[in-house]
């Protein structure tokens, strides 16, 4: 996403909404629940994560790809999942959601790549601009745009995608795996000086 499609009002919104949900699930086990009828932007259907990081480095990232609930929805059960059943990480704890930034990237629906083989495939994909689903099978896995500041190659990119999905390295240049893309928007808390 080139320009802002969330109101700077919403990213304020969304991110005080996702720290509440994890708040009241540390303090009371109960995750609130969503105003009925929210405003605007966030009752649309999208897909989207939330990601936790504390002192820099990755604390829970959990998310949803396709747009099957309203983003206000979409934040909170993410957020509570990033915290709570990342299965990467421990449960988050109270003492430690006053070091965590939490961010919250909103999808585009993923599309199909058309492409003509593995070569056509790198040349394609756009570096830092899409967030690429791969799928073989019952196999499956997604890098968000994010990514590619750490995977900068985008043969390496799709190596460590393919691993992510549990399938071989070189699974990307296999006919039968299927490359979407999509774009996502991301904002957080540092960012936003929440």
């Amino acid at each position: 996403m080139k320009q802002s499609q969330t109101p700077d009002a919403d990213k304020a919104y969304l991110l005080k909404l996702a720290r509440a949900a994890i708040t009241s699930r540390l303090e009371t086990g109960v995750v609130p629940q969503t105003p009925v009828e929210p405003s605007g932007f966030v009752t649309q259907n999208r897909g989207c994560f939330v990601t936790l990081n504390k002192n820099g480095a990755l604390r829970g990232c959990i998310g949803t790809i396709e747009p099957i609930q309203r983003l206000v929805d979409c934040v909170t059960n993410n957020a509570v999942n990033a915290a709570f059943r990342d299965p990467r990480f421990p449960q988050l704890t109270a003492a430690e959601l006053k070091d965590v930034d939490i961010e919250v990237s909103v999808l585009t629906v993923p599309k199909p790549l058309e492409y003509d083989g593995p070569r056509d495939l790198l040349k394609k994909l756009k570096p830092g601009v899409h967030g690429v689903i791969l799928t073989n099978g019952r196999h499956r896995s997604t890098f968000l745009p994010q990514v590619w500041e750490q995977l900068e190659n985008p043969e390496m990119f799709l190596i460590r995608l393919c691993q992510k999905a549990g399938l071989t390295a070189n699974c990307w240049q296999d006919p039968d795996t299927r490359i979407e893309v999509y774009e996502a928007e991301h904002f957080s808390e540092h960012e936003q000086n929440l």
